[in-house]
């Protein structure tokens, strides 16, 4: 028996991304002007529309409907929704880009206060994970309509907000240089990848949604759920490798920038 493999085309779901990718395109095309002296690039468009299709794939693609029926292909539409598409989005934009909404955002990041902390990014981005692999919500999630609707977006807002604070154009509440970025991707990616693991290595398996599934691919509700644990995993030593290769990079590129502004200053 094969699984249902079809495109899952929400009429809510394709209204909001022809927004985003018109909203983009029409601040894109009025930063390119002759008189603007740093325009967004052709590179960043295509950065930022990469991080549709990635929200397109998750959505309205086949992996959707998967994700009902097959928990590791469920897995991976939770990872699309965490990090990928929240980091090209990101990528997607600049400060130019930002320029018009740049004073409303700080004025928004002081009014909430504690919401707007790094510290907080963390929790929420690590809670989401932790806390709807708990068996009864994700069943839950997997059966309600209107739940699952509100995992995605908890996953897409803790995503969003946790990769703002390394990957904005815009100066946010995280101190960038040194070694903080690196405590703070690190604490995290190491406590979700653990739940990873644990899913991995679990004896039995624990979501009953998909114990009563199909064995669709010749998958076995304990397969099925190591399989998941295994991308969970993956996903997270992955983007935190890379992340951590940036940020080094990052550091050390500041470290010789300081250091060449010390000496340019003692030399006058």
């Amino acid at each position: 028996m094969s699984p249902d493999a079809s495109w899952t085309f929400d009429p809510g779901v394709v209204i909001a991304l022809a927004l985003y990718v018109g909203v983009y395109a029409w601040r894109w095309r009025r930063a390119r002007t002759p008189e603007e002296p740093h325009p967004p690039s052709v590179g960043r468009l295509l950065v930022f529309l990469t991080g549709i299709l990635v929200l397109v794939a998750a959505l309205c693609s086949p992996i959707d409907r998967l994700g009902e029926q097959i928990l590791a292909m469920h897995m991976v539409q939770h990872v699309l929704l965490l990090d990928v598409a929240p980091i090209l989005l990101i990528l997607g934009l600049t400060k130019v880009l930002l320029r018009p909404a740049t004073r409303r955002i700080h004025r928004v990041e002081q009014r909430v206060g504690f919401l707007a902390a790094p510290l907080f990014a963390v929790v929420l981005y690590t809670a989401a994970m932790w806390v709807w692999h708990v068996p009864a919500l994700y069943d839950a999630a997997a059966e309600h309509t209107g739940i699952h609707v509100l995992e995605h977006l908890s996953f897409t807002l803790a995503g969003f907000l946790y990769w703002w604070h390394l990957l904005s154009p815009v100066s946010t509440r995280l101190r960038r240089e040194g070694t903080t970025p690196i405590v703070y991707m690190v604490s995290t990616k190491a406590t979700v990848g653990f739940l990873g693991i644990l899913l991995t290595f679990a004896p039995n398996a624990i979501f009953s949604y998909y114990e009563h599934q199909p064995q669709y691919w010749g998958l076995s509700p304990d397969a099925d759920q190591a399989l998941a644990g295994v991308i969970m995993a993956l996903e997270q030593s992955i983007v935190m490798g890379i992340a951590l290769v940036v940020l080094f990079t990052r550091m050390l590129a500041q470290s010789e920038r300081d250091e060449q502004r010390k000496e340019r200053y003692e030399a006058a």
